[in-house]
This record gives C-alpha cells, sequence and structure tokens, in this order.
C-alpha cells in the first residue's frame, strides 16, 4: 500500500517503547520510511503533556498533533497548543475524594490538567511513576486544585489494590465519568465517552484525514476501542489478550521491533 494512503496511530508505553522506555534504531527507521513515503505518523497515549513531550517532542519530532490523555486531548507539539480536549468535569474532585476515603492512606491520585501534573495525595506506586517519568508534580490539596481544564485523573496503586477499587466503582454511583485501566499500577477516570478511538477520530477530522487507511497499534486495555475503530488494528505479541482478540494482526512484542513489522506489513498491502 502506498503510505501516501495511511495514517498510522500508536500506543506508547508497552508498544513503541521497549520496557525500559527506550525507542529502538529499527523502530525509529522505519518511521521515517513511513513518513518519508507521505504517510502520517503520530501517537495515541495515556501521558499527559508533561510525560509525553519528551518522546513526542524531543526524540519522534512528529509533524503532526498527538492525541494525549488517552484520547481527552489532541495537541500539536509543534504549535505548542491543543486543537481539541475534553474536560471531566467538577464530578472528579468528588470521586477522589470518596475513593481517598473508602481506601484511607493507601491510594496515588495525579489529575491530570492541560500542562500540569497535581497530585493530591501520594504512595509509593505514584512516586515511583513520577521518578520514573521524570515529572515534577504540583503537590497541593485537592480543594486547592483548580476548577476547569482536568482532562482525566488516574489512581495508581498496587495491582491488588487496584482490583479491590475497580470493583468499588463498578458497584455503583461513579456513572459520570469513563473508566479504564491503562496498566497494572494504573486506573483512570475519563470524561464520559472519551478513550483513543474518540481522540483518533478527533484527530483524523483535524487532519481531513478521513480517506486514508487508518491503523492503529496497542497493547493494553486503554487501547482496545481504537484498535477496534481502525481499518487495520494491530496488537503486541505482550499485549492483554482481549486486546489480541480486537485487533486484525498481532505483530512481535515491544522489545523487538513491532512497529517496525507494522509498517513492513502495511507496504505489502
Amino acid at each position: 500500500m502506498d503510505f501516501k494512503n495511511v495514517i498510522f496511530m500508536t500506543d506508547l508505553d508497552g508498544t513503541l517503547l521497549t520496557d525500559d522506555k527506550r525507542i529502538l534504531d529499527k523502530d525509529m527507521e522505519a518511521i521515517r520510511r513511513f513518513q518519508d513515503g507521505g504517510g502520517l505518523f503520530t501517537t495515541a497515549t495515556g501521558r499527559g503533556y508533561a510525560m509525553a513531550r519528551r518522546i513526542v517532542e524531543d526524540v519522534l519530532h512528529l509533524e503532526i498533533p498527538s492525541v494525549l490523555f488517552n484520547g481527552a486531548g489532541v495537541y500539536d507539539f509543534k504549535q505548542g497548543k491543543f486543537l481539541w480536549q475534553c474536560e471531566i468535569g467538577e464530578i472528579a474532585r468528588d470521586y477522589i475524594r470518596r475513593l481517598n476515603a473508602l481506601f484511607p492512606e493507601t491510594l496515588g491520585f495525579e489529575v491530570l490538567h492541560e500542562q500540569t501534573v497535581y497530585v493530591p495525595f501520594i504512595n509509593q506506586t505514584e512516586q515511583e511513576h513520577l521518578e520514573m517519568e521524570q515529572v515534577t508534580p504540583d503537590r497541593r490539596p485537592l480543594d486547592e486544585i483548580p476548577e476547569g481544564g482536568w482532562l482525566k485523573f488516574v489512581i495508581a496503586a498496587e495491582p491488588s489494590k487496584l482490583d479491590e477499587v475497580q470493583k468499588a466503582v463498578e458497584r455503583g454511583g461513579f456513572e459520570q465519568t469513563q473508566w479504564v485501566r491503562s496498566a497494572p499500577h494504573y486506573f483512570e477516570c475519563l470524561p464520559k465517552g472519551v478513550d483513543k478511538s474518540r481522540g483518533f477520530a478527533e484527530l483524523i477530522r483535524i487532519l481531513g484525514a478521513e480517506k486514508r487507511f487508518s491503523v492503529a497499534a496497542g497493547d493494553y486495555m486503554n487501547d482496545t476501542a481504537m484498535i477496534q475503530k481502525a481499518d487495520l488494528g494491530c496488537a503486541v505479541a505482550s499485549a492483554q489478550p482481549s486486546v489480541k482478540q480486537a485487533a486484525d494482526l498481532i505483530v512481535c512484542d515491544n522489545n523487538s521491533g513491532a512497529v517496525a513489522e507494522i509498517i513492513d506489513y502495511i507496504e505489502k498491502i
């Protein structure tokens, strides 16, 4: 297939990025070949601006906007501005307060604002996450976080504890938002009706790329909707079983050049 007819969006963590958060040379070479051939390449990540910037802007140097916040925002790093976003609303503050009361002093909470990471409650999992991503958060109390601009919040904890939190949410009282597990240690609250497929659709609209063949790749449950919506949905070999079931194509794992394999496949269609 001619790359000029394709738009390709990939997840970062667990898909394009290796387990130690690198992009393989073979993947970078394939991405550049795809772009040089006229293909539109970008990323869809659960990361917010602060955690995505050093990869999207400093390493990939993407020419087109990226989907951030698990679909709640489309951001153009070249222009330095949001082209589309969907806020979670003030109900999120109440949800954090209630969940913190149900699980006192055990959960870490990360409120992702447009370009700021607020952390009203912290635990070891959240501390390790911030250190790994080299992000300095704004550590202010929950009630002092400004209104407006909340695109999502993340609960960080050990997987067994998050299983308990997920069951509490599923019992009811938290229906005004969208919930998704984005990794074993993270449970996310998003605006109602928002996921990566929504962000991908908004990006395609912004670019006027509706006639292009769409490709999406991922590894975790927050990637499922995007994979299902794309013309070609791809899962890495290390993906969750449910994600593999949703995919049209399964390639090698994220440590072996999955994006390069997908681009090679596209070229042969």
